[in-house]
């Protein structure tokens, strides 16, 4: 489906965000999981885990999720979630405002990071990096842009590099691709 990749779930906390309205434009199961629904995170995490094992999911992609996975959520895919983050691990890791830390540290450079999701908050293996300078000028809303696009290039390639650790044989023709989901938690 998107950039040729078989998304079988959409999880969200905000129905009103980029990939809730993907969801419901090529009529993919959504599950809309707003905190305020759950007595605790690890209640919304369990939720989240069993509808995307009830839709079959084999990878869960983080794209704009903002919170700490529960440890039995972790555990349920373990090795089998893949966040995407605005910097280049281990730089400006375990919190939301990594661009702004870039800028406000003075580093010449940030990036997008796409790692496998661990206990440890954006410590995991990586699997794809990509720098983005960071110019003479730059603001918050101009950095983000540049970083932002390079997530969006860098997370197809690290989707198809756990398509393949996940089912080697999954690539070749006429075999089913493996199946995913994306959750996507801002705010």
């Amino acid at each position: 489906m998107a950039h040729g990749l078989n998304v079988v779930a959409v999880a969200t906390n905000r129905p009103s965000c980029g990939g809730a309205a993907f969801a419901r434009e090529k009529g993919i199961p959504l599950g809309e999981l707003s905190q305020k629904a759950f007595a605790s995170a690890e209640e919304r995490d369990a939720a989240m885990r069993d509808f995307f094992k009830g839709h079959g999911v084999e990878l869960v992609v983080d794209a704009g999720y903002d919170r700490v996975h529960a440890q039995s959520f972790v555990e349920a895919f373990g090795g089998r979630i893949i966040n995407i983050h605005p910097s280049l691990l281990p730089q400006f890791g375990g919190g939301m405002d990594a661009v702004e830390q870039a800028l406000d540290s003075g580093a010449k450079e940030t990036g997008a990071t796409v790692h496998i999701v661990t206990p440890d908050v954006d410590a995991g293996p990586i699997l794809v990096q990509e720098a983005v300078p960071v110019l003479e000028g730059d603001t918050v809303e101009t950095l983000r842009q540049r970083v932002h696009e390079a997530e969006y290039r860098i997370l197809p390639q690290a989707i198809r590099l756990m398509e393949a650790r996940l089912a080697p044989g999954a690539r070749r023709k006429g075999s089913p691709r493996t199946r995913g989901a994306a959750s996507e938690f801002v705010g």
